[in-house]
């Protein structure tokens, strides 16, 4: 018996084998899970295409010897605390009333533990609150002001965190939101048709294999008071299991929410597929679950969702509806790449 497949592994290949078999006119059996060998992996960080910076910058850290939810909290952070990127943390888009409220949540593997926030406000860097309430607490989620509360308590800062580009956009929102209100039209040099949504996601892989996954958010522009997606919720918006891999998500939360879609796509991966057709398998579970409401004339969904995933040897992959691109570092340097596609352009 080799040094790579234990006695403990052979047998429970050989116990999941025998639960997965079916004996003639025996229906219902479970299909077993993948035997998981372990050893060296190769360093890797895969992210949404907000910028290339949150990957490189999470490798970097891993490479020096950092735990891997260090690095993808460090890595996320860069983008939470840039105010030209809406879609997170400092210059976030709001709710309705004009406030940013943040999620975030994470996931330590080598510890199965996990943290994280939601409708939190003032705080720029939600994703270092979520860390907190996983080291610190015997608790997962912390909401609103509990959590605001919480925050600083660990001596963050109370902050307006709406920039003058991030109001002018909620302005202009609120005052073409309906033509039969009584707010004048405000032209736009950039109308948004398409209503914003943004979030990051980022997963990191070191070379013994421990993984660590992170997702942060704004959530959806001008979502009603309180409103929170999936970014926050663990097994939806980002799961880790330290035996398989990594996954998370980026798009229309509250449909990621019905297939907790980060969970399932790990879940793909245990039963040996790879991180790409993981993706593509649970966009598929989406738009089973997808109502009539929100597709379009051609059956297509009308928003957008992508998933990002990494398994436990440093392979990986995304997927998205439409177009879309995502960022990785496998220490051959940080680059764009595009996500497969369940709908190839007509």
């Amino acid at each position: 018996m080799t040094d790579t497949l234990s006695r403990r592994t052979f047998i429970g290949a050989g116990a999941a084998a025998l639960a997965g078999s079916v004996l003639p006119g025996q229906a219902g059996a479970l299909e077993s899970p993948a035997i998981v060998l372990r050893g060296a992996a190769r360093p890797t960080a895969i992210s949404s295409a907000n910028s290339l910076a949150p990957v490189s910058r999470a490798l970097e850290l891993v490479l020096q010897g950092s735990d891997t939810l260090d690095a993808a909290v460090e890595g996320v952070k860069i983008q939470e605390l840039d105010p030209k990127d809406n879609s997170v943390g400092y210059g976030g888009l709001p709710n309705e009333d004009g406030v940013v409220q943040l999620d975030a949540s994470c996931v330590h593997g080598p510890t199965r533990r996990a943290g994280a926030v939601g409708s939190l406000e003032g705080i720029k860097t939600p994703s270092e609150v979520a860390k907190l309430v996983l080291k610190y607490t015997n608790h997962i989620m912390l909401v609103g002001e509990g959590a605001k509360k919480f925050a600083l308590s660990y001596g963050f800062q109370d902050e307006d965190l709406l920039t003058p580009e991030s109001r002018q956009l909620w302005l202009t929102w609120r005052a073409n939101r309906g033509g039969s209100d009584d707010w004048l039209d405000v032209p736009d040099k950039t109308p948004m048709v398409v209503r914003p949504t943004g979030t990051i996601n980022l997963n990191v892989v070191n070379a013994a294999g421990d993984l660590s996954s992170v997702t942060t958010t704004s959530g959806l522009a001008w979502k009603i008071n309180g409103r929170v997606g999936d970014s926050p919720i663990v097994g939806a918006g980002q799961y880790t299991d330290n035996d398989v891999g990594s996954a998370g998500s980026t798009g229309r939360g509250e449909s990621n929410i019905m297939v907790c879609g980060g969970f399932l796509t790990v879940e793909h991966m245990r039963r040996g597929m790879s991180p790409t057709d993981a993706c593509l398998e649970t966009l598929r579970r989406v738009m089973a679950m997808t109502p009539p409401r929100l597709l379009r004339e051609d059956g297509r969904p009308a928003f957008s969702l992508q998933f990002y995933a990494l398994n436990k040897k440093g392979e990986y992959g995304a997927a998205s509806f439409f177009r879309a691109r995502y960022a990785v570092h496998d220490g051959s340097g940080a680059s764009f790449k595009d996500c497969a596609v369940l709908y190839p352009p007509k």
